[in-house]
């Protein structure tokens, strides 16, 4: 699907590298007449697209949703779809959380003290018997 203004696009370059008229250039790229010539009368919203880019800067993690609910706490009264379109036709997304860093290299080997009881290891066993009463063991390694 082909948004309006990609067509209005193609018109204009039609009419002014071919030369073709308006009527002859809506029907190649298949574009209404009245889509071509129409204006929009909505206001810029430069104020809200603003103060919407600085919470998003501010709240790296928050989408659209949780920013509506900001910008109403403030006393925005544009409805969420709204709020949506602008979200998007600024380009906002919702930053990706940095992964961990991995360890670098090889991993040190535990050293084998010289002395008894040195090193001691821990681990809970489960299991269940055959009539289907569970139990659990403390391994205790020394």
């Amino acid at each position: 699907m082909v948004t309006p203004a990609v067509k209005r696009e193609a018109v204009a370059h039609l009419k002014a590298h071919l030369g073709l008229s308006e009527r002859r250039a809506c029907e190649i790229a298949g574009a209404d007449r009245k889509m071509v010539r129409y204006q929009s009368q909505r206001a810029p919203d430069t104020a809200l697209r603003g103060r919407l880019r600085d919470l998003a800067n501010e709240r790296r993690r928050f989408g659209y949703r949780r920013l509506f609910v900001l910008l109403r706490r403030e006393g925005e009264a544009s409805g969420i779809n709204r709020i949506y379109r602008l979200y998007r036709e600024e380009g906002l997304t919702v930053r990706k959380r940095k992964a961990r860093r991995k360890a670098i290299g090889t991993r040190a080997p535990i050293l084998i003290e010289a002395r008894a009881n040195a090193r001691w290891s821990l681990d809970f066993v489960h299991d269940q018997f055959a009539g289907g009463q569970r139990f659990r063991v403390l391994n205790v390694v020394r």
